[in-house]
């Protein structure tokens, strides 16, 4: 680095003003790390490194400035909308970063009816443009547990998914257009068009970089009609993980779209549906979109469910309270902290995803090792959410006593238990990622994830970013 904090912050404040360049301590700890360290967060620990500041912008043309400053002098930046991220992407591993935070370009540019289109700029919550769109009887479609918090930047950084994606897809199947600023400064939009054969796609150059290429400045996405009143929910109750993930496939197969369509083990299942799972692996599907459709993918799951005997059905008014309290709330994390820190009892997840014909052997090997090697796990599960018609993922969600101090807890518990499920999964073919990122915590395992195409990764990931300001150590592990 080239420069002093001192003058960083002083470009910064000439940039901003004043008042957008933030530098209480306070802030700059709490800004250090993300949730994937929150045990550490919970107990007033912070990252080794410091950001020189929190710096608000509200345009592209601020980024644009700010970001060929930060390439000129050797500036660490890490771009942020809204904090919600869960695998280490947000964490500072090198000192004097700039923390950008786009939260505050918050403007929904443009909601066009006849194209089907919502033009918003980074910062804007999910939630917000959902709640609009609802109004106009339309949806986005894109609904991941984060929704309260989450944010058009960070969501489309993730390549994120939402709960409802076997109906709508992966953020990646919604965005139509983009705006990002590059480490140079440069503005680069991409227009929106329904579909293009003009050379490789390049949204995707910008769609799940993690801040390790580019700021994003402005998102268009896709909208659907929104038809609640058609919803229909079906639940069932079955003793087979096995059985469940061939009915899965079935489903897929045959060409149907719930929304919604998950499978859970029975300690997940328990844990979420306590007053009925009664010990029993629960499957959910939910059918939505217009009358017709709607009534057609239910009749036609229902057909495929009733060949199996071994399903036993649950009240369909369970499974709709149950889709109606998705969501974290800001509540919620706030009874998480104070639970975590009065019983020393945490819960991580692992997402991953694999062919049909590994993801059985993938959760099944990943759950027996886990249990055999870390005596302090007081549950370990998990669950089917989107499925797709090669194969689906697996979510595993872990609880666990810390018996360690506060410091080792990271090393002894979330990355050790983490390594047996990425290795699991990648010796069996399957991705070790399915929709919460790399961050700087997968990247240890960035190049068995891609193996021969890592070439690619790493060659686009250098070209755009060559003197590594960008969201340094995540993705491909260089600070």
């Amino acid at each position: 680095m080239n420069v002093s904090k001192e003058q960083i912050i002083d470009f910064l404040t000439g940039v901003v003003g004043e008042g957008n360049v933030i530098t209480e301590q306070e802030v700059l700890v709490e800004s250090s790390l993300d949730r994937f360290r929150r045990y550490e967060k919970y107990h007033g620990r912070q990252s080794d490194y410091m950001p020189s500041c929190v710096c608000k912008v509200h345009s592209a043309e601020e980024v644009s400035e700010i970001l060929k400053y930060a390439n000129e002098n050797g500036v660490p930046v890490i771009p942020r909308t809204g904090e919600s991220a869960t695998e280490g992407g947000l964490e500072v591993v090198v000192e004097n970063t700039i923390v950008l935070d786009g939260s505050e370009m918050n403007e929904i540019i443009e909601i066009s009816e006849e194209n089907m289109l919502a033009t918003v700029a980074c910062g804007v919550p999910l939630e917000v443009l959902e709640n609009k769109l609802r109004e106009k009887g339309y949806t986005t479609g894109h609904s991941p547990q984060s929704k309260p918090l989450a944010q058009f930047g960070g969501l489309v950084a993730t390549r994120s998914i939402g709960q409802f994606s076997t109906l709508y897809g992966g953020i990646e199947d919604m965005v139509v257009g983009l705006e990002a600023v590059f480490p140079n400064g440069k503005i680069c939009k991409i227009k929106n068009v329904p579909r293009r054969a003009a050379g490789p796609d390049i949204r995707h150059i910008i769609i799940g970089n993690e801040g390790s290429i580019c700021f994003i400045t402005e998102v268009t996405v896709k909208i659907f009609k929104y038809h609640p009143e058609n919803n229909q929910f079906m639940g069932f109750l079955l003793d087979d993980m096995r059985l469940g993930f061939s009915i899965l496939r079935e489903v897929m197969v045959e060409g149907y779209k719930p929304s919604v369509a998950r499978l859970y083990d029975e300690e997940d299942g328990d844990y979420h549906f306590s007053h009925f799972a009664d010990g029993r692996c629960v499957l959910i599907f939910v059918a939505e979109g217009n009358k017709h459709l709607a009534k057609a993918t239910a009749e036609g799951i229902r057909e495929i469910l009733s060949k199996y005997s071994e399903l036993e059905e649950v009240d369909p008014k369970l499974i709709e309270n149950w889709f109606n309290h998705l969501n974290w709330d800001p509540q919620s994390l706030i009874d998480e902290r104070k639970e975590t820190l009065e019983t020393n009892n945490i819960c991580h997840t692992t997402e991953i995803s694999g062919n049909w014909d590994v993801i059985c052997d993938i959760f099944e090997a990943g759950k027996k090792r886990i249990k055999e090697n870390f005596p302090d796990v007081t549950l370990m599960g998990g669950h089917s959410s989107h499925s797709y018609l090669n194969g689906t993922n697996m979510y595993f969600v872990y609880f666990y006593n810390v018996e360690c101090p506060v410091e080792e807890e990271l090393k002894t518990y979330h990355l050790a238990i983490k390594e047996i499920l990425v290795e699991e999964t990648l010796k069996r073919g399957g991705s070790m990622c399915h929709h919460h990122g790399v961050g700087k915590h997968r990247s240890y395992w960035i190049k068995d994830e891609y193996q021969s195409s890592y070439y690619m990764l790493e060659n686009l990931i250098e070209s755009f970013d060559p003197n590594n300001i960008m969201n340094p150590g995540t993705i491909l592990g260089k600070k």
